[in-house]
């Protein structure tokens, strides 16, 4: 078991120093994610199972409206599409 514990502590310090790696690419990018991956680093959030932050996601009714019409215009070229081809397939 000692060789399967000594790679989880290897895989670990490999993790953090990813993430290190990661806050510094995002911090020279000038994004605004680097403060909070470098907080959820250094308080352990990232070994959560739902993520750093914890709870469950939740989408505002404006994103939801945009993935709502975002899924009616793909049925509705869908729908175009297949009508091009012939309309909907009936069983005999």
């Amino acid at each position: 078991m000692s060789t399967l514990s000594s790679l989880i502590s290897q895989l670990e310090r490999q993790r953090t120093s990813i993430e290190r790696a990661i806050s510094a690419l995002r911090e020279a990018e000038g994004s605004g994610h680097a403060a909070a991956a470098s907080v959820a680093a250094a308080t352990g959030g990232a070994t959560k199972k739902r993520g750093r932050r914890g709870g469950k996601r939740r989408l505002s009714p404006e994103g939801r409206a945009r993935i709502a019409e975002a899924a009616r215009k793909r049925w509705a070229m869908k729908r175009a599409q297949e009508g091009r081809k012939g309309g909907k397939k009936t069983a005999a």
